[in-house]
């Protein structure tokens, strides 16, 4: 399809108005002309910008996925709590978005996330986390964060008594006696399971982890 010979969009204004539509009519909502109209502009001008709807969407899930800060945290030995609040940032921008969450799982390139890598490698390193727990640990970060976020994405939101839905008393009382007795938040039992794995990770394979200087000095 030809392009029209001047913009008429920004392309920031589109993947904008895209989430605005996701959110409030639903993903089965979402087409380029429906796109056009909340714009009031016709399909052709989202061609200045986009290839394609997969484009788009794509663009949608690098907006969502992006839109948590890093942590402002010294690098030290209470490590993990950097990862543990760049984990509740990254849940946080994307339950805002539920209805996107599929988007995320079939969209979002993992290059997206190498730029903070790096930055996490860095704050892992300068902490005295040996390198070779690096590529566990970033693993097993964005597999337990996003598997676990955007799971719950695509629930209804829970109480503390109705994170496991549909239980019944009768038929499985040590599950109902577990829900009553839970005093977590999905929130909060999302937090512990992020310190829990990071916690692990180190005890689990009897690496104490050592202060930057003394990490440095044992390279050289």
């Amino acid at each position: 399809m030809a392009r029209p010979s001047k913009p008429l969009i920004s392309r920031a204004s589109a993947v904008a108005a895209s989430i605005e539509i996701i959110d409030s009519e639903g993903l089965d909502a979402f087409s380029l002309p429906r796109l056009a109209k909340h714009l009031g502009v016709r399909a052709p001008s989202l061609y200045h910008h986009f290839a394609d709807k997969s484009e788009i969407l794509e663009a949608v899930a690098r907006q969502i996925a992006g839109a948590g800060n890093l942590p402002r945290r010294k690098p030290g030995p209470d490590w993990p709590e950097y990862f543990v609040a760049l984990s509740l940032n990254l849940r946080r921008s994307i339950l805002k978005h539920r209805n996107a969450a599929p988007i995320l799982l079939q969209y979002l390139p993992r290059d997206l996330l190498i730029g903070t890598y790096e930055d996490t490698a860095r704050f892992l390193d300068d902490s005295g986390v040996p390198a070779h727990l690096h590529v566990q640990i970033l693993d097993g970060m964005e597999r337990l964060t996003l598997g676990a976020v955007l799971t719950e994405a695509m629930r209804k939101p829970s109480t503390k008594n109705t994170i496991f839905p549909n239980v019944d008393p009768e038929s499985q009382p040590l599950l109902a006696h577990a829900l009553a007795v839970n005093e977590k938040t999905s929130r909060q039992l999302f937090e512990e399971m992020i310190r829990s794995f990071l916690h692990g990770v180190v005890r689990n394979t009897s690496v104490e982890v050592v202060e930057p200087a003394r990490a440095t000095a044992s390279v050289r």
